[in-house]
């Protein structure tokens, strides 16, 4: 099977780009949210996004047009019943996201596979939120930020995913331009783990004195290659998901991923990062 209509649940950084990537390779694309609100501000900001790609010269005017049609919003869940595919990308939480399945759980077409964009937590632990017979169709697909530009999605199975969905919703991400690589399901899964590790020991040298944000950034750039630094990085993910899922880290492989208190103190002064113009470096609004 070919996806050919999907639907995206969540309306933020990663759900909008997520139905951009896909309305770009010319699939019908669905992007909910609980207020209109926020799916107005959504299409803004990719408009936005693909005028900055018209002005390097990545795709046309035309290009954008198509994109644009290509997305529907909609913050009626009912009107899902026709798609081949959904992806959950809403807040970081277990029972939030339980709560979306649950209510899709009704909805969907029996052939639908249902994937969850979650960065850490287990597959097979969301998929018990959905009815035993839909479990075989349900998938994780951790997909990077931003996602118009970054390659890599993480296709997770859980212990009840069958192998036709995985291999249709892997190849639903070659079709999106993205390049999939297969992880277990564990929590946190591959990238998460080695990423946390990193910014563990890169909050640990701040803590020490032994240098700054920006020198770390600019070593790690320098040094590693590292397209953009761990300070960075952080700010643009929002410290304030980072903390939390370092805690779910934590819960699951013990005191190696304790969240650093330099990350706690740096959220408890409502310094999330990059979205809010505060987090290790200060942005303009």
């Amino acid at each position: 099977m070919q996806i050919a209509k999907l639907g995206v649940i969540g309306a933020g950084m990663m759900g909008a780009e997520i139905a951009l990537v896909f309305a770009m390779a010319g699939k019908s694309v669905m992007l909910n949210d609980t207020a209109q609100e926020r799916l107005d501000e959504a299409l803004k900001k990719l408009s936005a996004v693909l005028d900055t790609g018209i002005s390097r010269k990545f795709w046309t005017e035309e290009d954008k047009t198509v994109t644009l049609a290509n997305i529907i919003p909609t913050t009626n869940l009912q009107d899902f019943s026709d798609r081949q595919m959904v992806i959950e990308a809403v807040f970081e939480d277990a029972e939030v996201k339980g709560q979306v399945f649950k209510k899709i759980d009704k909805i969907l077409d029996p052939n639908c596979i249902v994937a969850s964009n979650t960065s850490s937590i287990s597959i097979t632990v969301l998929s018990a939120n959905v009815s035993e017979a839909r479990q075989k169709n349900f998938v994780g697909l951790h997909f990077f930020s931003p996602v118009h530009r970054m390659k890599l999605v993480e296709v997770i199975n859980g212990m009840d995913s069958s192998a036709e969905a995985l291999e249709v919703a892997t190849q639903a991400c070659k079709d999106a331009g993205k390049i999939p690589i297969q992880v277990k399901d564990v929590v946190g899964f591959a990238v998460n783990r080695m990423l946390f590790a990193l910014w563990n020991e890169a909050l640990r040298l701040v803590e020490e004195g032994a240098c700054t944000p920006e020198d770390i950034d600019i070593g790690c750039k320098l040094g590693l290659g590292h397209p953009v630094g761990p300070f960075e990085l952080m700010d643009l993910t929002s410290n304030t998901l980072n903390l939390q899922v370092g805690n779910i880290l934590e819960d699951a492989y013990g005191d190696r991923f304790h969240p650093r208190p330099i990350l706690k103190q740096i959220v408890a002064a409502g310094r999330a990062g990059r979205k809010v113009g505060r987090g290790w470096y200060k942005y303009e609004k």
